[in-house]
């Protein structure tokens, strides 16, 4: 296939599977099985596509929280960004440090993804006993920031499920309200990651990058990542995520089972 058209399946694939609970990682890796093996830097970078389209979609938001730095209830939830944030960097700059790389074989993805969908059945089964909070403490901050990091380590768990059910988990019963900080706190989180793989990029001698490719796959991220957060974001006001649970077991089993003849 073409590279530039398989760059644009994959910018595709990221933009819809990046803030859907199914691991967009999970699913690129499992793509370029077929479509051929990209760079760390590609795999992260085209990541930030998606992360511009939820930047776009929650603009109004952001620059209220960037301009209403004086008001008490602005700055604290701000704050809390930055602190998630910060856990998230301190905690994933250690594990790039100790040599954590993705793998590169499907069965670690499979089992992650249907390791994940399992405790979203669990966590929506106990969602009834919730309580409806919406105001992100800082214990809620802490865990959804650790929690990103898993997500890292562990391809197919999913950034988003991760930080989600985290701030389900730590008090916020609120899907809405977990969505969003989760959002809202993948977006420092992912342009830093790609910050750092570029310079990593770079200090390695800046050679071999496809960034033709990249840029196609970046865009076609941020156009599809758009509408996915739009819907998701709708989506969630009504509904549970039990669908997308039984989706990643479904395809775990599936990749499991086409094993032997990979």
């Amino acid at each position: 296939m073409n590279d530039l058209l398989a760059a644009l399946l994959l910018g595709i694939i990221e933009g819809l599977t990046e803030f859907l609970p199914i691991s967009s990682t999970g699913h690129l890796l499992i793509a370029q099985h077929w479509l051929g093996r990209r760079s760390d830097l590609f795999n992260i970078a085209v990541q930030s596509g998606a992360i511009l389209a939820v930047s776009l979609v929650y603009r109004q938001r952001l620059w209220s929280l960037a301009s209403g730095w004086r008001e008490p209830e602005q700055r604290d939830y701000a704050l809390k960004l930055i602190g998630a944030f910060a856990v998230t960097a301190v905690l994933g700059l250690i594990a790039k440090l100790a040599g954590v790389e993705l793998p590169e074989s499907v069965l670690p993805v499979a089992a992650a993804l249907m390791l994940g969908g399992i405790a979203i059945l669990w966590i929506e089964g106990r969602s009834e006993h919730f309580e409806a909070l919406t105001r992100i403490t800082w214990r809620v901050a802490i865990i959804v920031g650790a929690a990103q990091v898993i997500a890292g380590v562990f391809p197919g768990t999913s950034r988003s499920a991760a930080a989600i059910f985290a701030a389900l988990l730590a008090g916020i019963g609120n899907r809405p309200a977990a969505t969003e900080f989760a959002f809202l706190v993948g977006i420092p989180t992912m342009f830093a990651a790609t910050g750092f793989e570029i310079l990593r990029y770079f200090l390695n001698g800046g050679s071999g990058e496809a960034w033709a490719d990249l840029g196609v796959a970046f865009v076609a991220a941020t156009v599809t990542g758009f509408i996915a957060v739009r819907w998701l974001l709708g989506y969630v006001k009504s509904h549970r995520f039990t669908v997308f649970a039984w989706y990643r077991i479904a395809l775990g089993l599936l990749l499991i089972g086409l094993l032997w003849d990979w």
